[in-house]
């Protein structure tokens, strides 16, 4: 099979994850619960595991990480940490739904207005205007993307975080499609909360992991609230959460080869490099741009020179649906993904709308042979499909 939907999940991981959740099968007891040696591996799989998350982002305290399921699981954190009752909310055009459907839950509750700010596609001087023009007016929070997950589009969260600290807005940062593919110094950042990530996209670590990174100076005064309530293998005789990270949002078991796998997957992004990783992402997509810029039919989105754009891609055929584009792509072996790619504000703000889009998404590990067999096929439909 050629992988091409990376975005979603990463297929083809290091040998070193796949080693390192077998071994935790095999040696991990229950963290934090016991004095036997299998605690103790597991004890130091997570604290290890921690350290280099927060080494990754430039933070020097391990405690910051937490554990999560998946980064919608952390942005639920975050968004509840955070959101009060008669908050008017900033979100980007381009957020998935894992931040807007909390929101929606929690504005049809009428306790938050919702504010999309709406932008062209790869246009991001427009998006810090309109964000600028709504602090001003006044904000409680802004929510957003670091990457659309949909076209790949890079949004300034950087310049976007020095204007929320000028008007003392936090910013909770949607970093599921750059951790690991565009470098963050978070000790760097004024006004960003919590970056939220998956384990399981750029970071190549297995599914049913991720992180919610608590940065910032107030992180202590004012921890993350808990979603989930229960053991932490400490304070026992306690009646709520702990106060302290990471154990106040950490209920219940964790998930020790998951954990063990993730490390693996962040050693590996570390010692390659994310600028590295990106480039490669960089050069097959535009192997993908040059070798289709002969179909008419076959309409890129494309950043001029990808200069706000990692590698992912989203592409429509004209006079074929974006499903059947997949399916005759999947009939050659090829792996993508179509449709709204549970990002439907990503499409109305682009102009793809209810039809979305096919999603090429490479990694590291793609070939340059893959990526030009990807061009072959789509030109082949593009030549054959009636329109």
């Amino acid at each position: 099979m050629i992988y091409l939907d990376n975005a979603a999940t990463t297929m083809h991981k290091p040998a070193q994850v796949r080693r390192a959740v077998s071994e935790a099968l095999h040696r991990g007891g229950n963290a934090g619960r016991g004095g036997h040696s299998g605690e103790a591996y597991s004890d130091r799989v997570l604290f290890e595991c921690r350290g280099e998350i927060a080494a990754l982002f430039g933070l020097a305290e391990p405690e910051r990480v937490v554990f999560t399921m998946n980064a919608t699981h952390a942005l639920n954190i975050a968004i509840n940490s955070l959101v009060r009752p008669g908050m008017r909310v900033l979100i980007s055009g381009y957020e998935h739904n894992a931040v807007r459907r909390p929101l929606l839950a929690k504005e049809r509750a009428g306790e938050i207005e919702i504010v999309v700010l709406r932008s062209p596609l790869f246009e991001p001087e427009v998006f810090l205007y309109k964000l600028e023009a709504e602090l001003r007016r006044g904000a409680g929070l802004v929510v957003m993307t670091h990457v659309s997950n949909v076209f790949g589009y890079i949004l300034p969260v950087e310049r976007a975080d020095e204007l929320c600290a000028e008007h003392g807005v936090p910013l909770i940062v949607d970093a599921s499609q750059s951790a690991g593919v565009l470098e963050l110094n978070a000790a760097a950042l004024r006004a960003t909360r919590y970056l939220c990530m998956p384990g399981h996209k750029g970071l190549y670590g297995p599914q049913g992991t991720g992180a919610l990174v608590c940065v910032g100076d107030r992180y202590e005064e004012e921890p993350p609230e808990p979603l989930m309530f229960g053991g932490t293998g400490g304070d026992s005789r306690a009646e709520g959460m702990p106060d302290y990270l990471p154990e106040r949002v950490e209920a219940g078991t964790q998930n020790v080869h998951g954990i063990a796998g993730l490390r693996e997957g962040v050693r590996f992004v570390r010692r390659t490099g994310a600028a590295r990783i990106l480039a490669h992402e960089r050069e097959m997509a535009r192997r993908i741009i040059s070798g289709l810029a002969l179909y008419p039919r076959v309409r890129v989105f494309a950043a001029p020179g990808l200069f706000c754009q990692t590698g992912v891609l989203s592409l429509v055929v004209r006079g074929v649906s974006c499903e059947r584009t997949a399916e005759l792509l999947a009939a050659e072996g090829i792996a993508v993904r179509a449709g709204q790619h549970c990002a439907p504000l990503a499409h109305d703000s682009a102009g793809t709308g209810r039809e979305g889009s096919v999603r090429l998404s490479p990694s590291v590990f793609t070939k340059p042979s893959e990526a030009d067999a990807a061009v072959r096929a789509l030109a082949r439909i593009a030549q054959r499909e009636p329109l």
